[in-house]
């Protein structure tokens, strides 16, 4: 069927199928738009029952106008040439998403999503309950969720319809046996309720994972619908409110006339629980903010004579910064957010509100030979009075001490109760070499700055650290992270970059296994190039469990669980890294991208917009808006921002690449191919990644050389983490090598 032209849609991919029907993407030539084509197999298209239920199936859901019920064009047949003579077709709505099918596999739901996707299923269900429709085979497979969260109840082939002639004998069970009412599986006569009965079924499910009603065969099954009673959601999951337990229980009461008598009934309960919940994590909100303690460092100022020191105020705040966030009663503003204030001049009141914190830590350095002179002030945000000050005239030797000091300090100040030992250090000290440490401080200092010249300067500055003090655990996180860094964005070959950058961070866990940062690295190392996600995933929750303020393990984390396909735990991640560091451009920038990989374009794109407004050259933010952007077609913003972004990485091919690409997908094929020969001049002087190839080809549409490339960056190691979301890859899932490919690095479907 692929590629065939039945009435005046072309197909362009199977989306799925079963017994009752097999469904196709299609271009619509006459409207231009993608729609779904079901189409009913042909040896049931001789079948007149199974040809009146079709034609059923179009008339119930096209009787149905509502956001939660999937829309039908039409219903037609297949002539002669086109496919199978008389073969019937329902022309209905495209929209790109997943069934919940799909989200329960994945893992267990949050509960205030379950409640939201319980709700627009029942909102579905009212109207068609109003038009005199029951569905009769509502199940987490016959409900869809596009990508904004807005669900579609699909399948509408088992329908019975008010006024209609029932299709079935009396005594005939017809539907999915784990979702039937208990009059439904006996196959007396339904009504709505029967719905509701599935509806409570399928909240079951959500929230425990786990049917509630199961067997080893279908009599089985249906006996157990009958005569036994499901475990209780609180032995499956703990923290489901009551509340919603009741509700499944009612909807599940096996006598049909205790159960809810219509959907508006447990509509109105589901509604009302939700805005107590919503009112509830308010109210906590609100209480956490009035009770927690609230802090944020800035940026120490560099009074030096050669003005040559602003790497060491910066890890000067930063070393307070970590040593405050391991104090749990006390909320500490991530270092990128406190850092954005950086240089400005403003009132020390104006940055405490617009940082929402109670106090603030403000200093200056001055360094003159081996001395150095540190004042540090604790400043209440309410009135802007000093709260504490203190000032240190000491030889280098005593940093370590000074920043202990401190922390104690502010600590005492803002009378906040230490757990442990009072007097156990705050800053911990991973070296005792004060020129290591220095040199440490200058390679983070680089590295933050994210290009290559600075990357590799940052790499030289880690490794003088290890020259003069080699069980520096930091310093080998901070080799780790460059060399990931040098390998994902293509600046090096992936076993050369991810080779010594694993080493690393293993060499570091080695020192000091309780390391945040080094777990986090780690994570994303395995991820990157051993394509290893049970193993990236004890890394995150290690690294977090460890810290859990540390904003970019929240953020590694995310991309991760995007990369697998769990885009509601991705997102929950991505959101927890902005609230930690708000004005942080990588968590913003990595936010937009795990918005992307789960199609919410819109939303990648405001996430973007927040770090660009922060940083206008944010390389990360350029490239992932210019992606959101050529998936919604708008091809000139999407080429303006590569052709941003290129400039800022010279030499780099990634981005050029993906320039290629959208040249290619906006109808510039000759420009696309100028950019191909491009990649193969640079290859012969540079390394120039397989995937960059893949990118261009892909938007070429030519496969056969996208999947060449493909199985080179396979055996290279290279970018295929991206392969089972990145939306670039979707003219290539129909494919079988696709899916092979996917099977090789752990991600089948």
């Amino acid at each position: 069927m692929i590629g065939k032209t039945i009435s005046h849609y072309k197909i362009l991919e199977k989306l799925g199928g079963g017994g009752m029907g097999v469904v196709y993407k299609a271009q619509d030539l006459k409207l231009d738009r993608f729609v779904a084509l079901k189409f009913l197999p042909h040896h049931l298209s001789a079948d007149a029952e199974e040809k009146k239920r079709f034609i059923q199936e179009a008339k119930a859901a096209s009787a149905l106008d509502h956001p939660n019920i999937c829309t039908i064009y039409e219903i037609d047949e297949t002539t002669e040439g086109q496919a199978e003579d008389g073969q019937m077709f329902i022309a209905m709505a495209y929209y790109e998403g997943e069934t919940i099918k799909k989200k329960i596999e994945r893992g267990l739901l949050l509960i205030d999503q379950t409640l939201d996707l319980t709700i627009q299923i029942a909102q579905g269900l009212a109207k068609a309950h109003e038009k005199g429709i029951v569905h009769r085979d509502i199940k987490p497979a016959n409900v869809f969720v596009t990508n904004d969260g807005l669900v579609k109840i699909v399948d509408f082939g088992l329908a019975k319809l008010a006024g209609q002639a029932r299709l079935t004998k009396p005594g005939t069970a017809l539907g999915t046996a784990a979702y039937m009412s208990p009059e439904q599986t006996r196959g007396e006569e339904v009504d709505h309720r029967t719905d509701i009965w599935s509806l409570g079924v399928v909240l079951y499910e959500m929230l425990t994972g786990q049917l509630p009603f199961k067997g080893e065969y279908e009599q089985a099954v249906m006996y157990s619908i009958i005569h036994e009673a499901p475990k209780p959601i609180a032995e499956l999951r703990a923290g489901v409110p009551a509340q919603l337990q009741q509700m499944i229980e009612k909807a599940m009461t096996k006598n049909s006339d205790q159960r809810y008598q219509n959907t508006n009934e447990i509509l109105t309960d589901l509604s009302a629980l939700k805005k107590q919940l919503e009112l509830e994590s308010a109210k906590k909100a609100v209480d956490e903010k009035k009770t927690a303690p609230s802090i944020a460092v800035l940026p120490f100022a560099d009074l030096s004579p050669q003005k040559d020191q602003e790497y060491f105020c910066d890890g000067m705040a930063e070393e307070l910064i970590n040593a405050l966030t391991k104090i749990e009663s006390l909320k500490v503003v991530a270092r990128t957010t406190a850092f954005s204030f950086k240089g400005e001049k403003s009132d020390v009141r104006e940055i405490g509100r617009k940082l929402h914190v109670e106090t603030l830590v403000e200093g200056s350095v001055r360094k003159a030979g081996n001395r150095v002179r540190i004042t540090a002030q604790l400043v209440n945000v309410a009135d802007g009075y000093h709260l504490w000050s203190e000032k240190y005239d000491r030889e280098m030797e005593d940093i370590f001490a000074i920043q202990d000091n401190i922390a104690q300090q502010i600590v005492t100040a803002l009378k906040i109760k230490l757990i442990g030992e009072p007097s156990a250090p705050l800053v911990k000290q991973y070296t005792e070499n004060l020129e290591a440490y220095h040199l440490y401080l200058k390679g983070r200092y680089y590295w933050n700055k994210r290009y290559e010249g600075l990357l590799q300067k940052g790499i030289e500055c880690f490794g003088q650290a290890l020259e003069k003090d080699p069980d520096y655990a930091l310093a080998y996180t901070g080799l780790a992270d460059s060399y990931s860094v040098l390998g994902v964005y293509h600046f090096l070959p992936p076993k050369e970059a991810f080779s010594r950058a694993k080493a690393a961070a293993e060499k570091a866990l080695q020192i000091d296994e309780n390391l945040a940062e080094s777990h986090a690295s780690l994570g994303m190392i395995v991820t990157y190039y051993d394509w290893d996600w049970p193993g990236a995933e004890r890394e995150f929750q290690r690294a977090i469990a460890l810290n859990p303020s540390y904003a970019l393990a929240h953020s590694y984390y995310a991309l991760c669980l995007a990369w697998m396909g769990r885009f509601d735990e991705a997102i929950i991640e991505a959101k927890q890294a902005q609230e930690l560091d708000p004005l942080s451009l990588l968590a913003n920038a990595f936010a937009g991208y795990v918005f992307y990989m789960a199609r919410q374009y819109d939303q990648a794109i405001q996430e973007c917009q927040k770090a660009l407004e922060m940083d206008p050259n944010s390389v990360a933010a350029l490239g992932f808006i210019a992606a959101a952007y050529f998936q919604k077609a708008m091809y000139e913003e999407a080429i303006a921002a590569f052709q941003k972004v290129i400039p800022l990485w010279k030499g780099n091919t990634f981005w050029l690449a993906a320039l290629g690409m959208v040249y290619a997908g906006s109808g510039r094929k000759e420009e696309a191919r100028k950019v191909l020969h491009e990649l193969e001049e640079r290859s012969k002087q540079q390394y120039v990644a397989p995937l960059d190839f893949v990118w261009v080809y892909t938007g070429l549409g030519e496969k056969d050389q996208a999947f060449e490339w493909l199985n080179k960056a396979y055996e290279e190691r290279n970018g295929l983490f991206r392969l089972k979301t990145e939306p670039t890859f979707d003219a290539l899932r129909s494919d079988p090598r696709f899916e092979e490919l996917l099977q090789k690095i752990g991600l089948e479907e």
